[in-house]
Order: C-alpha cells, then structure tokens, then sequence
C-alpha cells in the first residue's frame, strides 16, 4: 500500500505506517524542525513539501502493481484541545485546515482515508468539525467508520485518548482492532532502564548503563547499545525544590504554599501541572509535558525527550532533531506510533 502523510508532524504515523508495511511517498509538514526530524528517520521517494499545506500539490504516486493508496494525517490539534478554552472555535483559522485535508482527498481519490485528531474535536463547537469531515468524506464517495482509541489498550504506556475516522473509497465499513493488551503497560517498565539524569543533562547520546528488565524496553532498545535525545530541561533551584515534595501520583497541590509565591493566585492550577508519574502505572498524557512540569516518578527533574518518547512508543533509535523545546514539542504532538500501526496493520488485512 502507498502511503500519503499529511501534516505529518516528526512521523509518528508513518512510523506506524512502515511498521504496517506502507510505502508512504508524499509528506507535507510545515513546521521546518519537525520536517528535519522526519527526513532522518525517513526517505520518502518525493522527500518532505515543507510548507503550508494550502501550497501543496499531490504528486502522481509510483505504483509497482497496481497498489492501493491511502492519504493519512492528523491537522493541528490544538485548537481542538480540552485545556485550550480560549482559540476552541469555528474563528480559530487552524481549526478549518481539515479542510485542505479533504481538498487533498477529492484530488487523489485514495482507496483509504485515515483522520487522526485529539479527543476534544467531538466537544469542540458541539462535535461540529467532526461532523463535518464524516460528513464531506461520505458525499466524495467513502464508508467511514469513527471510533476514540485509547493507547493503553494497543501495548502504549500512556493514557491518550485519539479519535480516528477510517474511510473505504466504495461500500466496504472498516472495524477497529480489537485492543491488543489487557494488561496496561508501566510506567517502570518503560522508561526505568534509561540511564540515571541530572537537571539539565545535555548529551545528545548516551550508552545504556543498565539491563531491560521488561520487554517493551527491550523492544524500543532494538538491539542498539544506547539511544539519542536523553536530555532534560534545566530547572531552576526553586522548581527543583517544589518536586521533591511531590510524591508519585501527586501534583502541584503538594507543594508547600511557601514555595509557590510566583503564582498569584495558586488555586487556579490545574491538576496536570507538577504531576509526578506513578511507576506502576501508564503516564498521563505526553502532551505539552515541558510546560505541564511533569515529573520523573523516581528522580527529582522532569522528563527527559527519550523518555517522553519511550512513552509514545518511539524505538531509541528514532532521532529528533532541534533545540530541546523543539524536541519536546515533536514529541508531543505525535500520535504513537504503535497506534498508528494497530490502524493500518487493520486496514491492510481488509484491503
């Protein structure tokens, strides 16, 4: 199957789409450090169009024997997001780029559409815009098929809620894997092989310095004898006072009020801020975890980028590129890769 990825973000979809068995050929990403990251874990045959999709031409795909296409992607979420109350309207522009994903549609006709987006575009404006990119699918001529997945149930260490729409170019309605784990995966049995960090650690690689205990460790090991991008924000003295009062599972709600004299008015914190992980259980969602502060279950510091991104389901060898708040957010924004994968490996065997 060839795959086209729109908004494609650091690649946490293609990813899947490759552990899937699809050749994805075109990618449309405008966000210049994300595409960077992309283009180094992989080679598209027409490389990255690294600017705004509304710019963007489909390129004729290369089909060795009469392959299915399939066109995938996620547009900005953001303005879709529960914890965005402020832009999560019909007068947020971004939140109209979808529609650049169906004019990408109607252009190419793929047999397969794939939609990804956070689970706030069905509360968003009374579930409007999701209503709306069912609905404009089904008259280009597709089946759809709409579901909220929960990552935890697809071998994914974190509690992350996506909502998809899969789409049939004909009268075929695609079913949803079945969840794959009964069993959520840990914290600890994800990221507690990593080697030890200090606030602010900054090397770009570092060789394993303990055994993978647990299988999905070992699996995002692959084989390799250390992993890239286990570096962490340096906090300040204060910020790193304020975690060693928060115990596992806890939050900003632990923190002596003495400590929090720069917030002015400390009860309007949410309940996501200064969360320290729980090891024996999956992690709250990878979101903007840098600004959130969520904290390492064990260790007095935040997350580092690797581990934010074993958390996603990202192997250790899967590179990000930019500066370290660029990293954080690439890793963020992407769907999980071994989602993904659970989608397409679904689409392919009803094909």
């Amino acid at each position: 199957m060839i795959g086209i990825d729109l908004f494609s973000g650091a690649g946490g979809m293609s990813l899947g789409a490759k552990m899937a068995g699809v050749d994805v050929q075109q990618v449309v990403e405008q966000d210049y450090h994300a595409a960077q990251t992309y283009l180094i874990n992989h080679v598209p045959i027409n490389g990255v169009f690294v600017d705004d999709i509304r710019k963007f031409k489909p390129k004729k795909v290369v089909s060795r024997s009469g392959q299915p296409v399939m066109v995938f992607g996620g547009p900005p979420c953001q303005g879709f997001s529960t914890s965005n109350q402020r832009t999560r309207s019909k007068e947020n522009t971004n939140n109209w780029l979808y529609e650049e994903f169906l004019r990408v549609v109607r252009d190419i006709r793929p047999e397969w559409v794939v939609f990804e987006n956070v689970k706030g575009i069905l509360e968003t404006e009374k579930g409007y815009f999701a209503n709306d990119i069912i609905e404009k699918l089904e008259r280009i001529g597709y089946t759809t098929s709409a579901r909220l997945l929960n990552a935890t149930d697809y071998g994914i260490p974190q509690r992350r809620s996506r909502f998809f729409v899969v789409g049939f170019l004909g009268r075929k309605e695609f079913i949803f894997p079945k969840p794959s784990h009964d069993k959520a995966v840990t914290v600890k049995q994800a990221i507690s092989d990593l080697p030890t960090l200090q606030n602010g650690a900054s090397n770009c690689y570092m060789k394993y310095t303990k055994k993978a205990y647990y299988s999905y460790a070992k699996e995002h090991r692959q084989k390799s004898n250390g992993c890239h991008n286990h570096l962490v924000t340096r906090n300040n003295s204060t910020v790193i006072e304020r975690y060693m009062h928060i115990p596992q599972g806890g939050n900003w709600e632990d923190i002596p009020e003495s400590l929090m004299g720069n917030y002015v008015d400390r009860s309007r914190c949410h309940t996501g801020i200064y969360k320290r992980l729980i090891n024996g259980e999956p992690s709250v969602v990878i979101g903007n975890y840098r600004k959130n502060m969520l904290i390492h279950p064990t260790q007095n510091r935040g997350l580092s980028v690797r581990e934010a991104a074993r958390l996603q389901s990202f192997p250790d060898d899967f590179r990000f590129i930019g500066s370290i708040g660029f990293q954080q957010q690439q890793v963020g924004n992407a769907v999980p890769p071994l989602l993904a994968k659970a989608i397409f490996a679904s689409i392919i065997n009803q094909s």
